[in-house]
């Protein structure tokens, strides 16, 4: 187990926490499903990146054999695109 890799997983999964709390106090105003769901999927990839990087970092810090499970690196990924796309239509919305 290394100890500095888990306590970065820590603050990560923390700064999770934080975020969620934050964005989920904030109202979002528009009326449109479409933007609802839209800031959702956006919120969902904002949040779940915090938590996805608290996640590489624990599997890497307690996992014995790390390079087996390479393939998490496209979970942040995944979400950082999500949260790209979706703020990139809600600029382009028209609704108010």
């Amino acid at each position: 187990m290394n100890v500095f890799e888990v306590a970065v997983a820590g603050l990560l999964a923390v700064g999770g926490i934080w975020s969620f709390a934050r964005w989920v106090r904030r109202p979002f105003l528009s009326t449109s499903l479409r933007d609802q769901v839209l800031y959702a999927v956006h919120l969902t990839g904002r949040v779940g990146l915090w938590f996805a990087m608290a996640g590489f970092f624990l599997g890497y810090g307690l996992l014995e054999e790390p390079q087996r499970f390479g393939w998490y690196v496209y979970v942040p990924i995944g979400l950082a695109i999500l949260q790209l796309l979706s703020a990139l239509a809600l600029g382009r919305s028209r609704s108010q």
